[in-house]
Parts: structure tokens; C-alpha cells; sequence
């Protein structure tokens, strides 16, 4: 097993060996969460979750595929009974799961300073991060009625606290960590040195990160290259643009945000030629209430968004022989 580190004060972690042969299995995980301008200031204020009406549009399309998502909620769709009755009918049905989001901005008690350096979650004073989480663990209990066992960071923050608060709330998963990824510019957590493979972490916690790989010639120098052709003068060259369209290196995420099915199919072939058999597809339930984020901005592209989800899922099932499993089957 191989210690899996980063430079951000988040703790070590050991990677979980899957043996080769196999089935290749697929976990989904929804950012359920309020409305807000993702360009603008964090505001406390808004915490509208019209959204959420419209998750039924890929929650048919999970069914149809055998799809179990966990859905992590934060504060605002906790709190707002037309947004958590509709998600606790589907996981009364065992058709979902449902796990904690905190979005620091938004939850309980509301203190401190709402800014960039503070939006992420591992960045509060440890108390007041185990006081945010507690008080959205226990308003998810009191709606849908279940203790959440997962927990996914809002903005990816974790710190070095994070899995000692989490753990110590009676959190079993996390599912927080952006493989290949430094969030350090915009005061978050470096990711780079873990790759995408399920994790023992501390506190006896499952560790299961977001499915990312970098794929073309140069994919076993990702890590070595990638950061510095994505910063400074490679960033103004276009260096990274131009590595992909030669088919030399990429960094590509599995998700229909951003990404087109040819990306998500490329990255799979990918990972599973190097041996990983876990992937975990993510998206933010605002991308079905088109115009709400970047990815989706009208009717169209929502219809686009759906039928990469639906395209990927027959893929995975039908030419890689995967396995559909509810996320806490990893633990």
C-alpha cells in the first residue's frame, strides 16, 4: 500500500488495492446545493434552491441504468422543506443515498468573515468548522431522517482538521478529494500528489475521490508537467490547449460539466488500461436549472448535459462490464 500525501495540511492516506480482475465499478455523487452566482462574492443570503424541482430529469435516467447516487446536501436544501421532501422521497425509496455538503457561507452559526479564504471549510478555526458541520448533520438528520455517513467538502476544502471533526461526528466516507488538482491560488487544498484510487484514511474513515487522470503520450508525466504549463507564461501560451489538441497530455474529470462524453469515455479507457477499477462521476445539481452555472445556460444544453450522463452510463455497463454500486458499499 502507498501513502498518498499532500502539501496542504491535509492528512496522509493509504491507497485501497483493488485486485485487476475486478469488475470496474461506478459511484455518483451530486454537489446538491443553493442557487448562487459563481463569479460573484459569497453571500450568505442566497440560498434559493429552485433546483432541486429539477433533479428528477437525471434521477430517471439512474433508475433506468441502476444507478444508486448519493445526493450531499448543504444547509440551504436541508433547511427548505420543498427541496429535501422531494430527495427524502427518493431515498425512502432506496433509490439515493444522502450526505453532508457544508458550504460554509451559508450554514450556521454564521461567524466570521464571508470570503474566498473562508469558503473553504478546512480554512475556519477547527471549532467553528466541527460546529458548521454539526449543526448540517444534525438539520439533514431531522429532514430526511437518517444520520448522514458521508461527507463531501464544499469547494473541495479540506484541512488539516477536517477528518478529526468529520470522524468525530460519526462520518464513515469522504469524498472530498480532487485527484491531480492544486487549489492553493485560490487559498485551497493541493490535491496534486493523490491519484484516483479509493483510500484508508485516518479515524478509520473511506477515502473515495473524484475520478480524474490525465490521458495522451505524456500521461505518466502528467504530474510533473501539468503544473507548470497551466500557471504563468504556459497558461499564456496556451500550452495546455496545445498539448491536447497533439494528443499529449490532458487532465480530464469524469463529468458530464465541461467535459463531453468522448472526454469521459477517453478518461475511462484511460484509467482502466492503468489498472484503476473505481471511478466516481460527479456533477452540481444547479446544472439542471439551465442558466444557473456556466455549464448549463439553456433548455438545449441541458438536454446535452442529460444525454452525456445517459451515454456515459450505457458505456460503463456495456463496454467495460462495469458494476453500478451506492458509494457506501465502498466503506
Amino acid at each position: 500500500m502507498q501513502d498518498r500525501a499532500v502539501n496542504s495540511g491535509v492528512p496522509r492516506c493509504q491507497a485501497i488495492a483493488l485486485p485487476a480482475q475486478d469488475r470496474p465499478t461506478l459511484s455518483v455523487v451530486i454537489d446538491t446545493e443553493e442557487e448562487f452566482d459563481w463569479s460573484a462574492p459569497f453571500d450568505a443570503a442566497a440560498t434559493a434552491t429552485e433546483n432541486i424541482q429539477y433533479q428528477p430529469l437525471a434521477q430517471d435516467i439512474m433508475d433506468r441504468h441502476g444507478v444508486v447516487p448519493t445526493y450531499v446536501v448543504d444547509y440551504p436544501v436541508a433547511d427548505t422543506p420543498a427541496a429535501y421532501s422531494l430527495l427524502r422521497a427518493i431515498a425512502d425509496d432506496g433509490r439515493c443515498e444522502i450526505g453532508a455538503h457544508l458550504h460554509p457561507w451559508v450554514t450556521p452559526p454564521h461567524e466570521g468573515p464571508v470570503d474566498e479564504f473562508h469558503s473553504y471549510p478546512g480554512n475556519l478555526p477547527e471549532g467553528l468548522e466541527r460546529e458548521k458541520l454539526a449543526r448540517l448533520a444534525a438539520r439533514i438528520e431531522q429532514s430526511f431522517g437518517r444520520r448522514p455517513r458521508i461527507y463531501k467538502a464544499g469547494r473541495y476544502g479540506l484541512g488539516p482538521a477536517s477528518f478529526r471533526s468529520i470522524a468525530s461526528l460519526g462520518f464513515e466516507i469522504d469524498a472530498s478529494i480532487v485527484p491531480r488538482t492544486d487549489f492553493s491560488r485560490s487559498h485551497g487544498p493541493d490535491f496534486t500528489a493523490f491519484a484516483s484510487v479509493p483510500m484508508k484514511g485516518p479515524h478509520g474513515l473511506t477515502v473515495l475521490p473524484l475520478s480524474v487522470h490525465f490521458v495522451g503520450a505524456l500521461a505518466s508525466f502528467g504530474n510533473a508537467i501539468y503544473p507548470f504549463v497551466t500557471v504563468g507564461m504556459g497558461a499564456g501560451l496556451r500550452i495546455p490547449g496545445a498539448l491536447s489538441r497533439l494528443g499529449l497530455l490532458e487532465r480530464l474529470r469524469l463529468s458530464p460539466e465541461g467535459f463531453t462524453l468522448d472526454d469521459m469515455i477517453r478518461q475511462t479507457r484511460s484509467a482502466l488500461a492503468a489498472g484503476e477499477r473505481y471511478f466516481m462521476l460527479t456533477y452540481h445539481s444547479s446544472s439542471l436549472l439551465p442558466g444557473m452555472n456556466s455549464y448549463v445556460r439553456n433548455q438545449e444544453e441541458r438536454r446535452d448535459f442529460l444525454s452525456r450522463i445517459d451515454g456515459y452510463f450505457s458505456f460503463f455497463r456495456q463496454q467495460c462490464d462495469g458494476e453500478m454500486i451506492s458509494i457506501t458499499n465502498m466503506s
